[in-house]
């Protein structure tokens, strides 16, 4: 099969590389894992003919991730929160409404996230020899620690474009196919085409603050998850973990060990084509209502406004605070929040991106700062409760305890945002541990540096 035409999605700055192939009655959105995605140069090699098995009964939605591939490369890969964004660019750009997800290794958390962060875009989620997390945690030991994925990543800058080293990688991820030398230099090639030296290193450690846990309850798409019994980049125990905390996920344990999903894609393919086919003809691929969501939530409130008002008085006061309401408004414009309530000097809002939300609370401050204002800002993700179109419950709840604990003029965010944004360059101060009043547990609060714009 030719390689289909490539055509470009754009994600803020960034311009992604994507194809569609086939004309099946469904949308399949494939977020391929690791570095290894040259969306053209895949077709000469044993990825086709998986492609060709799952454009049969698809529209398959393929793309290159940001910096690698024929997307372009940046600076810095960015966030998982900016990375699911991506996918969400692609989909709008190929004219997918709604769409199921095939994540594939790294592509498996971004994959989650996106299904919990846009429940109406996901008719359906597919996990493939992946895991919930790259964090080593007690309650995650699959993962690697710090310095062994440092040392993997230094590794794999020094010696990239080394054929013995890149046969190695082959050994780990294909063991079945990598001694056929027609496949290790099509897989050198692949390599080289995917990602430079430095931006296979960088990726490979943007991937390693990869951690989807607090996600999978939130994720209402009918799931499959797949995974080799034997293979050895993943646990099998890993794919338990995603099955035992995506609500109603299927598991299927495929027999054999070949982490790769080109090495073998009949049965692959087969399982994928069975569980869509099967969403799809049971009525359950159109959209359904989300009763449930991953957001972001930005509490804004004026400091000392009730001195101000003493100050000003009433006339002056009404025009400060109609100003202030006014830069408030235009920067959830801008950033693509949504308000949700106002009272008084206060501001609720809720994003579907954390970056975009910090961002927006930092052009607040600095905003409100011309008006002799100061402001004091709170952001938590979480899952939250759709209701009548309103959002409520406890993620809810604990962003406005972050704002309460926020000092004048600071945007102050959980530990779980600042986890989600982890590798986009947005700089915090730790602000040490914390009790929410009414929320139950400690909370790891940070705080936004100054300079963050």
């Amino acid at each position: 099969m030719q390689p289909p035409e490539v055509r470009y999605a754009k994600s803020g700055d960034v311009n992604i590389a994507y194809s569609v192939v086939g004309n099946g009655p469904f949308d399949l959105v494939f977020v391929v894992g690791s570095v290894f995605t040259a969306l053209e140069y895949a077709w000469e090699g044993p990825p086709a003919e998986f492609f060709t098995k799952l454009a049969s009964f698809s529209r398959l939605i393929l793309f290159d991730k940001r910096g690698t591939g024929l997307s372009d490369r940046v600076a810095d890969f960015a966030s998982s929160a900016v990375r699911i964004d991506d996918i969400r660019a692609v989909m709008d750009a190929a004219g997918s409404k709604r769409a199921a997800v095939l994540g594939v290794s790294e592509g498996g958390p971004l994959a989650v996230l996106f299904a919990a962060t846009y429940p109406e875009r996901t008719a359906a989620l597919v996990l493939y020899g992946t895991g919930a997390s790259y964090r080593l945690a007690d309650d995650y030991p699959w993962a690697m620690d710090e310095a062994a994925r440092e040392q993997a990543a230094a590794t794999r800058e020094q010696r990239w474009g080394d054929p013995e080293y890149l046969t190695g990688l082959l050994r780990n991820f294909a063991p079945s196919i990598a001694e056929d030398p027609e496949v290790q230099r099509w897989w050198a090639g692949y390599a080289r085409r995917s990602a430079s030296p430095h931006d296979a290193a960088h990726l490979s450690r943007m991937n390693s603050d990869l951690d989807a846990r607090h996600a999978l309850p939130t994720v209402q798409a009918p799931t499959l998850v797949l995974h080799w019994r034997d293979e050895v980049v993943f646990d099998l125990a890993e794919a338990h973990y995603l099955a035992d905390h995506i609500p109603g996920a299927e598991l299927v344990v495929l027999e054999g060990r070949d982490h790769a999903w080109f090495v073998n894609p009949d049965p692959i393919a087969e399982e994928i084509e069975r569980f869509l086919t099967g969403v799809w003809d049971r009525g359950e691929w159109n959209a359904v209502e989300p009763d449930r969501v991953l957001a972001t939530i930005l509490f804004t409130d004026i400091v000392g406004s009730t001195a101000k008002a003493i100050e000003l008085g009433d006339a002056r006061w009404g025009a400060v605070l109609a100003e202030h309401h006014g830069v408030v408004r235009r920067q959830l414009a801008r950033f693509q929040g949504r308000e949700l309530d106002t009272a008084g000097d206060g501001f609720f809002a809720s994003f579907d991106g954390p970056a975009r939300a910090i961002r927006c609370a930092d052009a607040i401050r600095h905003g409100v700062r011309e008006l002799g204002l100061e402001i004091r800002a709170g952001l938590h993700t979480g899952e939250c409760e759709v209701i009548e179109g309103k959002i409520g419950g406890i993620a809810v709840h604990i962003g406005a305890r972050v704002a309460h604990n926020a000092e004048p003029g600071e945007v102050l965010v959980s530990g779980t945002v600042r986890d989600l944004v982890a590798g986009s360059g947005i700089a915090f101060t730790e602000r040490g541990v914390a009790e929410l009043k009414g929320v139950p547990g400690e909370w790891r609060l940070f705080a936004l540096a100054d300079a963050a714009r």
